[in-house]
């Protein structure tokens, strides 16, 4: 059962570099989880090893690499292929609960999201009580195994648990739900799940949903305000917090919400920082550091962090490194905490202390975030300027981009919406694809969540002729805002 070639088509060098992305690493990562979990770890081992000897010191294709791991294991392995890596789609995988009059129950996995809803999943279900000795805590059950589609519905005794989690240590790449009980327990006690990996799948659930309009935004902050102070890993509260920010405040939320969002995020980056106070906290580094710039970010004025960039750092540290003072700097110069020529001498005294290329990045991007109409156009035309040794570095475009737009400053950067969708194609033509990928990136107008944004990008697709690279990003980008015109919609409707 040979695979076809992959890739089937690839005209040119530039599409070539359009692949090397989130689902060529991440999504390709988490789906050799999956075929560890689906194989067996013994029979999956014995594979990659017989695959290495037959290959050693020559090249081999994947159609030779899944030749291998079929010869160790009963498994279909050229049909799990098949549907892993020839369909596109991610699955959501809902579970369905059924209780019975005599405290009896059953679960079964409701499957949709692949083409011919067959691809296959190896999981684990978790299930979790309440400990009856501390409130706020869950403390597991045996867990269940479970192949989707093949496994059906399955009955159990004893009371139905306080929180089922499909994908409990994130075995497969897939989205999960959660049922209304299970959210219900996860929103009073998510804080209390004894493994992070376990909190982080029902994040990732939460975030799913939310993006799905399947669960208010507002709903998700709550659920961060309330549990993000006592999260301990580090790589939950970044994601949670950038999540929340970038996501929901910004995009997700109508803008006469947005404030009140900023409000809860500076308060809960603000319990994080008097949780992990005192000497006894050396090793909550990272956390206090991910607060601080999470309370900078969300400053709705200049109230506490203009008192840490007199002062240098912040009461109970960290001190203020450049990063620091650039980011703070950066916020004022958006707030327009100050008049305009004090907030530009401030700017150029901080690059005459920090001279460095990274000094004048953080320059560039505050310029470009004063509420002033003469540097928003000074800003843009530094960065469609096409040639020459005006040409902004990739560096300094990706800075100034970051700077300019402002979802505070709306009314004031509308007109370059129209104008984005004009200029970026000719950009993107005489700057080449990486310079054409930090446009779509960077320089798009995320913060107008609108149809008619939408209307512009498509008629640029289609109208524009954009270079690959450029393509590709519209493209997501597109995407992105479609989901959030949806979920803002929802979110006013509400």
């Amino acid at each position: 059962h040979p695979l076809p070639p992959a890739p089937e088509d690839v005209p040119d060098t530039a599409s070539a570099l359009l692949n090397f992305d989130g689902i060529s690493y991440a999504k390709g990562a988490s789906a050799l989880r999956q075929l560890v979990a689906w194989m067996g770890e013994k029979d999956f081992l014995a594979g990659i090893n017989d695959h290495f000897a037959r290959h050693r010191f020559s090249n081999a294709t994947l159609a030779d690499f899944i030749d291998s791991l079929a010869r160790a294991t009963d498994r279909d392995v050229h049909a799990w292929a098949e549907r892993w890596l020839r369909t596109t789609g991610v699955d959501t995988l809902t579970p369905v609960v059924r209780e019975a009059a005599d405290g009896n129950w059953s679960v079964s996995v409701e499957q949709t999201g692949s083409p011919d809803g067959t691809r296959p999943h190896r999981l684990t279900i978790g299930r979790y009580d309440h400990d009856r000795t501390t409130t706020g805590r869950l403390v597991p059950r045996e867990p269940l195994t479970w192949d989707v589609p093949d496994d059906g519905a399955r009955s159990a005794t004893g009371g139905r648990p306080a929180l089922l989690l499909l994908n409990d240590q994130d075995l497969t790449y897939a989205k999960v739900r959660l049922d209304p009980v299970s959210w219900d327990t996860a929103l009073g006690a998510l804080s209390g799940l004894p493994d992070p990996l376990t909190r982080a799948v029902v994040w990732n659930a939460a975030r799913d949903m939310v993006r799905d309009g399947e669960l208010a935004p507002t709903a998700y902050l709550d659920a961060a305000r309330a549990h993000l102070p006592y999260e301990t890993d580090l790589a939950l509260v970044q994601g949670v917090l950038a999540f929340a920010r970038t996501q929901i405040a910004d995009r997700y939320l109508p803008r006469t919400q947005r404030h009140t969002a900023l409000a809860t995020l500076t308060a809960l980056s603000r319990d994080i920082l008097r949780r992990t106070e005192g000497p006894e906290h050396g090793s909550e580094a990272g956390l206090r550091l991910t607060a601080v710039r999470a309370f900078i970010d969300s400053a709705t004025t200049p109230e506490g962090i203009q008192d840490w960039l007199d002062d240098g750092s912040v009461p109970g540290g960290p001190r203020l490194d450049p990063e620091l003072r650039w980011r703070i700097l950066g916020r004022l110069a958006t707030l327009g905490a100050a008049p305009l020529d004090e907030l530009r001498a401030a700017i150029d005294a901080e690059l005459a202390r920090d001279p460095s290329a990274t000094g004048r990045e953080g320059a560039a991007r505050c310029h470009a975030a004063l509420p002033d109409p003469a540097a928003k156009q000074a800003a843009w035309d530094a960065l469609f300027t096409t040639g020459g040794p005006a040409a902004l570095s990739n560096y300094l475009f990706t800075a100034t981009a970051g700077g300019f737009w402002a979802p505070e400053q709306l009314d004031l950067l509308r007109p370059y919406v129209a104008r984005y969708f004009t200029d970026v194609p000719a950009l993107a033509a005489a700057r080449g694809p990486a310079l054409a990928e930090a446009a779509g990136r960077h320089a798009f107008p995320a913060p107008f969540v609108e149809d008619h944004t939408l209307h512009l990008g498509e008629a640029c697709l289609t109208d524009g002729n954009p270079t690959p690279a450029l393509r590709r990003k519209l493209i997501d980008q597109l995407d992105d805002l479609r989901r959030a015109v949806k979920v803002r919609a929802a979110a006013e409707n509400a």
